[in-house]
């Protein structure tokens, strides 16, 4: 992912901005003491991923199922599989596996959640859930340009989404965040409908770290910078997932991304070991990353 990348991330504050008041809230009212935590890269490609399949790997899927307990599917953005696809998918992957999916670009970009994607969105359900259990949180990115401006669209959107499905909404445009009226507008929304507010944490784009969770789900989309400070920003992240864990949160969805991909196993690695460490679970590590997590 090449988004928010910056020259010189040294140079960055990476500092995670105090959770909004509103978040503490919403975990205590939806606290259930059932956490669950799913932790991955954003795609299993064996050219993205260079280095990580040992060699002889046939099946790319199967292997990373294995090693880790969950995918950010990114290749759902641009184009809808047909069922079958998504059959084999599930059949490929380990009990308590999980996919979570990104909505087809038709919607988010191409249509821009006007009145005629909803054939759209009809057509890529009607595959997805054939992921059946395995089917973690949707997503939906909104392009950069998507602006406050086109709120009646996401209002009509989210209240249309079927409920039972879980959804998650990435919001790109830093006007739905640095207009203190807006925001609460759309978090209201956000909460009235359990969707929830996609926390992206990358170099050039500080402004998307609002902290504002808006459902009993921390949906993080991390990504790192190729440098030497992603791991101590990991290492924060931890912290502060220790803190939602005290307040109660059910459900912890993170995914590592890198301008380069081919670091994103370690790092995701490195950020399971520490989670075990500190809040007391027990996630798989990745049986052939365990000599380099012992040089941390």
């Amino acid at each position: 992912m090449q988004f928010g990348k910056v020259e010189y991330p040294e140079q960055i504050d990476f500092t995670l901005p105090k959770d909004h008041i509103d978040t503490s809230k919403i975990l205590k009212n939806t606290a259930t003491n059932d956490l669950s935590i799913y932790v991955g890269c954003a795609k299993w490609n064996r050219q993205d991923l260079k280095g990580f399949y040992p060699r002889g790997t046939k099946d790319e899927l199967e292997y990373y199922s294995r090693q880790f307990n969950s995918i950010e599917l990114n290749a759902t953005f641009y184009r809808i599989f047909p069922e079958d696809q998504f059959k084999k998918w599930y059949d490929k992957t380990p009990e308590g596996f999980k996919f979570f999916p990104k909505l087809v670009q038709n919607i988010s970009h191409l249509k821009r959640l006007n009145d005629d994607v909803y054939p759209y969105v009809d057509e890529y359900l009607a595959s997805a859930i054939h992921l059946k259990e395995k089917l973690g949180t949707i997503f939906l990115q909104l392009h950069g340009n998507f602006g406050p401006k086109n709120m009646d669209r996401v209002i009509k959107f989210i209240e249309k989404w079927p409920k039972e499905i879980r959804l998650a909404v990435e919001f790109r445009h830093t006007d739905w965040f640095n207009n203190a009226e807006v925001a609460d507008e759309l978090c209201s929304l956000l909460e009235s409908n359990s969707i929830a507010n996609i926390i992206t944490d990358t170099a050039g784009r500080r402004d998307l770290l609002h902290m504002r969770l808006t459902n009993d789900e921390a949906f993080i989309r991390y990504v790192g910078a190729n440098h030497q400070t992603d791991y101590s920003r990991l290492d924060d992240w931890i912290l502060r997932l220790k803190t939602w864990k005290d307040l109660g949160i059910n459900h912890i969805h993170f995914f590592v991304h890198q301008n380069i991909e081919k670091e994103s196993p370690l790092l995701s690695a490195y950020f399971i070991q520490k989670l075990n460490e500190e809040l007391d679970i027990s996630i798989n590590l990745p049986s052939h990353l365990s000599d380099d997590l012992k040089l941390f």
